[in-house]
């Protein structure tokens, strides 16, 4: 166990160390190659990097060098990302096999490895991280340690101000005191919902029953979303040090994580991250010598979508099928094993300290007037940068499209933005310039969900996407209620009708009679959001729509079964891209001259439209 004046002292000592991971300026003798360590880096051999790296330091006895792990970075399509402190040198899509030049040009010959530097979106090899137009529009608060500090050191921690704003809290700040400050700064609840998060624990605090819970809820079910997990992965113990906190605030004692078992890298950090943080007393009994007491366990989801509900999440937790409760009452009242329960998502609580430690004036001051603060989303699809990012809320969707994401690849027009996952719905090209926030988004049929955004350019189909996302949520209902269980499953056949071209105009109208009514009827989130997807697609992309009823045709050739692929001879310059990127080989044509394709061969794939630089096959 660490006293407070054993706590302050690692801190003084350990961010002295660490400034060159901050500092470019420091003029220190050490190095620090920080390679990323995240999911997506880890699956192309980012721990084979960091042993390749420390075995070639040790084999060449060279000094004043470490090498770190750390969290995601977050330009997750140039990974493996490795970056060498204090000088900031950003190398992207590194191999094990690049080691070895690094540390004999860059370490030992103090030169820059230049085909190995990052791109820009214009194409130039940029030198630093904070040159790269990726970061520069960006402002990180949740991810504020992710790419910093090792996760698995909770020293590295605590020398970024961590178990500060604890210490604040349990020495200077009462429970009520602590509330109004969450409340005052305006944050609201990353998980989907927005709701106002000091309004949450207020009503937590106040709610009867001696015994209270702290859940963080890290089942992240989005296709295409990565946030919580990257946070859990990159700076757990900024997790865990909030959960502590509202404990304190609502008078709880005792905290528990639910997190899916297929993050395992999340996972084994946060249990270090405890381990670390019991035997420092920062969890367990009388924590920085007062009489509060709080811990936290770790409890593993299968990998349910519904339960990321919070009462489907809640009945997992205590063993059960996870299947939404009917509310009221809610949680803050009756919530794991019906006494009053606070949930909040990984980011809502990364989002804690810094609040307590900047005051609340200060996050209030970001943001827009009723979305304060900051949001992690996972850029993802049809656009160059993908990867995770962290924006003030209102900036727009074509900064986070063009300016941070670079843009959509191969010259391709951008047709629109998918934003909430399956609860969530298609943002079109005339509104790019809508500021991302919980307002703007509801007014133009969207949602901000937990973060998932998945661009799309003009080779894609509404009508498909529609039935992907329905698809999902048909397979990830839980059963329990008619409207979810049996509606979505009816919406799904419908579209599978008009994807065939098998369907008639009056199956339209049936599938809009249960798009506007099964929100109305079903019990949980899952089921009352279902149906945005075909809602959003229907307002902006009718004609799509009508094309596969009346015409049979799926103009960009997704939709198989309707696909009549055809090179418009007048666009068509003869570069033999499509050609060689067939891979039935039903196109012909020389060098030069128009190409044509042969029906009775094509599959409808769709790759020919993909690669056309010239947008000559649709």
């Amino acid at each position: 166990m660490k006293t407070l004046e054993e706590i302050e002292a690692i801190r003084t000592k350990k961010r002295k160390e660490l400034d060159i991971r901050v500092n470019s300026n420091v003029g220190s003798k050490e190095k620090h190659i920080l390679v990323c360590h995240g999911t997506g880096c880890t699956s192309s051999k980012s721990p084979e990097i960091i042993n390749t790296f420390r075995k070639i330091i040790k084999e060449k006895q060279i000094k004043n060098v470490r090498v770190i792990q750390t969290g995601c970075f977050g330009l997750c399509s140039k990974g493996p990302i490795v970056i060498i402190r204090p000088e900031d040198t950003f190398y992207a899509m590194v191999t094990p096999e690049d080691c070895k030049e690094i540390v004999e040009k860059h370490i030992i010959e103090g030169k820059i490895v230049e085909h190995l530097l990052c791109k820009d979106i214009d194409g130039s090899k940029v030198q630093n991280l904070d040159s790269l137009t990726f970061y520069k529009k960006q402002k990180r608060i949740a991810l504020k340690n992710c790419g910093v500090i090792d996760p698995e050191n909770i020293d590295e921690y605590i020398a970024f101000d961590g178990y500060k704003a604890l210490e604040k809290v349990l020495l200077h700040m009462t429970p009520d005191e602590v509330i109004e400050t969450i409340e005052k700064s305006g944050l609201r609840g990353r998980g989907g919902a927005g709701f106002p998060t000091g309004k949450k624990w207020e009503l937590t605090r106040r709610a009867t029953g001696k015994q209270k819970y702290v859940v963080c809820n890290a089942d992240e079910g989005d296709p295409g979303a990565f946030m919580d997990r990257s946070i859990l992965e990159g700076d757990p113990h900024s997790v865990l040090e909030a959960m502590i906190i509202a404990g304190y605030a609502i008078c709880a004692n005792q905290g528990y994580i639910y997190v899916r078992a297929e993050y395992p890298i999340a996972v084994e950090r946060f249990k270090i991250a405890i381990e670390q943080a019991r035997k420092y007393g920062l969890l367990g009994k009388n924590i920085f010598g007062t009489d509060f007491d709080f811990d936290v366990d770790v409890r593993l989801g299968a990998g349910a979508f519904v339960c990321g509900e919070e009462t489907a999440l809640l009945e997992s937790i205590e063993g059960k099928r996870g299947q939404p409760r009917v509310k009221p009452p809610y949680p803050a009242n009756q919530g794991l094993w019906f006494k009053p329960t606070l949930i909040n998502n990984v980011e809502t609580f990364a989002n804690v300290t810094r609040i307590i430690l900047n005051g609340a004036d200060w996050y209030s001051s970001i943001g827009t007037e009723n979305s304060k603060g900051t949001k992690v989303f996972a850029l993802g699809g049809n656009v160059v940068n993908i990867g995770l990012v962290e924006v003030p809320m209102g900036t727009t969707l074509r900064e986070i499209v063009y300016d941070i994401g670079g843009g959509i690849p191969n010259n391709r027009d951008f047709k629109a933005a998918q934003t909430g996952g399956p609860s969530g719905g298609c943002i079109p090209k005339e509104h790019l310039d809508t500021p991302i926030d919980y307002e703007s988004l509801k007014q133009i049929g969207s949602m901000m969900g937990s973060g998932g955004l998945i661009v799309m350019d003009d080779t894609k189909c509404m009508v498909n996407l529609a039935k992907f996302y329905l698809s999902f949520t048909v397979d990830e209902s839980c059963g329990k209620c008619t409207p979810c269980r049996i509606g979505t499953k009816r919406m799904l056949e419908l579209l599978e009708k008009i994807t065939q071209g098998e369907a008639e105009l009056e199956d339209l109208e049936k599938l809009e009679e249960l798009a506007v009514n099964i929100p109305k009827t079903a019990i949980c989130g899952l089921g009352q959001s279902a149906p945005n997807p075909v809602l959003s697609t229907l307002k902006y992309f009718r004609e799509e729509y009508l094309e596969h009823i009346k015409y049979k045709q799926c103009r960009t050739g997704e939709c198989k079964a309707l696909a009549k692929i055809q090179i418009d001879p007048g666009k068509c310059k003869g570069c033999g891209m499509c050609k060689r990127n067939c891979p039935v080989n039903a196109i012909s044509g020389e060098p030069g001259k128009v190409h044509t394709i042969d029906e009775s061969v094509c599959i409808g794939c769709g790759t020919c439209i993909a690669v056309c630089p010239f947008h000559a096959i649709n």
